[in-house]
């Protein structure tokens, strides 16, 4: 969506205003580790209320139906508060220890938020800590006191491995990214613990006994997990971690840059696996099938003391924020898109199939012609040979949601020499800099609006509080009136005070609120949060940012 999309066209198209639908509340499971009561809570919207104004009923019909009309166009002019009140419902702030008692940790604090296009929203997010269990010796266990009349000894330490953060955007369904979401971290934490740790994770489960956390979550209220798949879902992780017991190479577990490749390429072999085998339950089936058949791409970020890497698939983007030394941002990328405006994946994936379908594997900017991410976590639809498909989908029992399945019976044109698609991510590192200051990970909704410096200096500029403005220059000397005015605009923009406290929020109202000069237009903003449902994914797109600020005395060289 461009911004110069007029205000007062989009104005006239949305008649609708938003309300918060009924909240439900689905259990959470929580893989060892501490469960969240979550409320998953939606925005749907309605129509305007109909009901007439005082003293309507004593005018003619004319005079009622332009009165009605009023009324609609006040309903639609959402206050500061309200607008307020849609951007940071989903917002989340999380302050880290330095240091917690398990490691020096580079990441201060974090801040996420969401805002949703799609009814339901399509985007999840996911951050948490890396624990890497260690059993100590009998003389240096740990005696913690559990209550008031008895002493607990602790027969493992937890240690930190690193923060793990991830956002993913599903397509076809929220299905696909809801499970990676939920599980993708823990297989990239289980590939970095040692065969130690691993022996002591088996041996718990193996007794019955409980079992120490893999990793320590950060949830939002309204975050929610699969808890009829969790028995499903332990099962293949715990299968995954008994072959790394298997292997003898494992040792001290895996490079951060092992371990996300192997987590991305094991959990979508998982999804494959899972939609094909029988299972215990009607409901678990039809979720398997779900997420496998739709999609979503997922850019992951392991930050440790001293380094960050990025897993990608897809489309979703990591940007570093970088502090000059004349006190301006950059933008570095630590992620390519994988789209087809990356020539060197358009051609990567031409080369996998016979030179006659070079005219029909990248179609209109899709893969195929259909998809716009050219790697990505499920789409079977693109991975499995139509025979599989249809066996699958035939095979299926009457207790499964046939309705809400029948979306994926579609085959896409030329499918010929199957796969077409792939999950292995491309994985980045850098070592972390004095100069480097927060990591930006965004779904494409964020990207389609901002460019990387763009996103860079609001993050930079919210950060500081200072906003550096550059000098005219000579050619600027000689603008005519309309020209200045439109340069005033922007400074005066930049100059102004930022609104929210959350830098994720900051990006998004600006993603959405920026004007034809660059100024924030509440008007605008109104706009596109009260588009109706089925308006609104043409003009945007689910949105999803965290922002990670690093501890930059870490990089700093130590004097003796």
């Amino acid at each position: 969506m461009s911004r110069r999309v007029c205000a007062s066209v989009l104005h006239r198209a949305a008649r609708y205003t938003l309300t918060p639908s009924s909240p439900t509340s689905p259990s959470q499971y929580s893989l060892f580790a501490e469960a969240h009561q979550c409320n998953y809570s939606s925005w749907g919207p309605r129509r305007s209320d109909q009901r007439g104004l005082a003293g309507e009923g004593t005018g003619n019909w004319s005079q009622s139906k332009r009165l009605r009309s009023t009324r609609r166009d006040i309903d639609f002019m959402l206050s500061g508060v309200q607008i307020n009140g849609f951007l940071r419902s989903n917002e989340q702030s999380v302050s880290v220890p330095e240091f917690d008692g398990r490691a020096l940790c580079a990441v201060k604090k974090f801040e996420s938020n969401q805002l949703a296009a799609n009814t339901p929203n399509e985007d999840r997010r996911s951050a948490a800590t890396c624990l890497q269990v260690r059993v100590p010796s009998a003389a240096s266990s740990i005696t913690l006191l559990s209550s008031p009349f008895s002493l607990l000894t602790v027969s493992v330490v937890l240690q930190s491995k690193g923060m793990l953060f991830g956002v993913f955007d599903g397509h076809g369904g929220s299905a696909c990214a809801q499970a990676v979401s939920e599980r993708l971290l823990l297989y990239a934490a289980v590939a970095m613990m040692s065969k130690q740790s691993l022996e002591e994770l088996e041996r718990c489960v193996e007794h019955g006994r409980a079992a120490p956390p893999i990793l320590q979550w950060y949830k939002h209220h309204a975050d929610f997990n699969y808890r009829e798949c969790a028995s499903l879902y332990v099962d293949h992780l715990r299968v995954f971690w008994q072959e790394l017991l298997d292997s003898e190479e494992h040792g001290e577990g895996m490079s951060p840059l092992d371990a996300l490749e192997w987590s991305f390429k094991r959990l979508d072999a998982d999804i494959s696996l899972e939609a094909q085998v029988p299972l215990y339950n009607d409901l678990v089936k039809s979720t398997a099938i779900q997420v496998a058949f739709s999609g979503c791409t997922a850019c992951v970020a392991h930050v440790s003391t001293d380094r960050i890497h990025v897993a990608n698939s897809g489309d979703s983007r990591a940007v570093l924020g970088v502090l000059e030394e004349d006190g301006s941002w950059s933008a570095l990328p630590l992620s390519l898109d994988h789209n087809t405006q990356n020539q060197a994946e358009v051609e990567r994936i031409k080369a996998q199939h016979p030179p006659s379908e070079r005219a029909t594997v990248v179609t209109d900017d899709r893969l195929l012609g259909v998809l716009m991410p050219l790697r990505g976590f499920g789409d079977v639809r693109f991975k499995w040979s139509l025979e599989l498909q249809q066996s699958i989908l035939a095979g299926l029992e009457s207790g499964v949601d046939l309705d809400s399945l029948s979306l994926y019976q579609y085959t896409p044109p030329n499918y010929l020499t199957p796969p077409y698609l792939d999950v292995a991510p491309e994985v980045t590192h850098h070592k972390l800099r004095p100069q480097d200051r927060f990591l930006i990970l965004g779904t494409d909704g964020l990207w389609d609006e901002l460019g990387n410096e763009e996103a860079v200096r609001l993050v930079g500029e919210h950060l500081s509080g200072i906003h550096l403005q550059a000098p005219v220059s000579p050619s600027e000397r000689q603008m005519k009136l309309g020209q200045m005015h439109k340069l005033l605009l922007e400074r005066q923009t930049r100059a102004s005070p930022a609104l929210d406290a959350n830098a994720a929020t900051h990006l998004i109202r600006h993603a959405l609120g920026t004007g034809e000069y660059g100024e924030l237009s509440q008007q605008r903003l109104a706009t596109m949060l009260t588009l109706p449902e089925d308006l609104a994914r043409l003009y945007r797109d689910d949105i999803t940012a965290t922002v990670v600020y690093l501890n930059s005395d870490l990089a700093r060289p130590q004097r003796s």
